[in-house]
């Protein structure tokens, strides 16, 4: 499918749509909706509502690029250290937030899962974050991840978990076990892994997101907050991608290091 030209961030110069380079996957830390909203003297709330909007408007940048899969870190296991108060909006807006864009979802052939431990979640987001999967189950189209208090050291603990527990019970030997068992125990093993993570607000780190998967993605880090991230900024981090020649551990001419 052909693609609208990009500014290359760098030069302003026009990336060629037939050669552009668009990710497969693309993982986001969304950062900054507090200091967004300290900025403007605003409660810290005012600026996660800010960055409810800033979301919807990705998703629907990454739909019409046609990107597979788009993973959002909304809500991390360090999370809950917060506030009660804070964590007691989040938690509504990620209710109200479902309730509100599971027919656009849907109707625009997304697949929505969600990636975590949910098990502390209150019995209400649970299960309207059950009925939404199963609602855009079979939909064929981009794949939204949604990681909720999810974390990477989590995520290979429980892959790692899952095989003592099958060693055990005599599924497996320890001699058997390589890292592609782990990988495949990972969340969201039946997907690509990202290729491209981007990260707002001008921290440079991953923040125990994806910590496996993210081995070889390209890292991205922007100084926009959040609530300010828009298809413009996208499109300058996939002009940044594109230039980027992605050699999983060969040098330039394919050979091993």
């Amino acid at each position: 499918m052909k693609q609208t030209p990009l500014k290359n961030s760098s030069d302003n110069s026009i990336v060629d749509d037939d050669q552009f380079k668009l990710p497969q996957h693309i993982a986001i830390v969304m950062d900054g909706n507090g200091r967004w909203a300290k900025k403007r003297f605003m409660p810290r709330l005012a600026g996660h509502r800010a960055g409810v909007e800033a979301t919807r408007q990705v998703v629907k940048s990454c739909i019409k690029k046609n990107i597979k899969v788009l993973s959002l870190f909304a809500f991390s296991s360090e999370n809950w250290q917060r506030p009660a108060k804070e964590v007691d909006h989040l938690m509504e807006l990620f209710l109200i937030g479902l309730e509100r864009e599971v027919d656009i979802l849907y109707k625009n052939n997304v697949q929505l899962r969600f990636i975590g431990d949910r098990r502390r979640f209150n019995e209400r987001l649970q299960k309207k974050m059950q009925e939404v999967e199963l609602e855009t189950f079979k939909n064929t189209g981009m794949v939204l991840l949604l990681a909720m208090n999810y974390g990477g050291q989590w995520d290979i603990y429980q892959s790692v978990h899952q095989l003592f527990s099958e060693v055990t019970a005599g599924k497996l030997t320890y001699s058997d076990i390589t890292p592609a068992h782990i990988a495949d125990r990972l969340s969201f093993s039946d997907l690509p892994d990202p290729d491209l993570f981007i990260r707002t607000s001008g921290e440079i780190r991953i923040s125990n997101f994806m910590l496996w998967q993210l081995a070889y993605s390209e890292l991205y880090f922007t100084p926009t907050l959040w609530p300010d991230f828009n298809e413009a900024e996208l499109e300058k981090a996939l002009a940044y991608y594109a230039k980027r020649e992605r050699r999983y551990g060969l040098s330039s001419s394919g050979q091993s290091k």
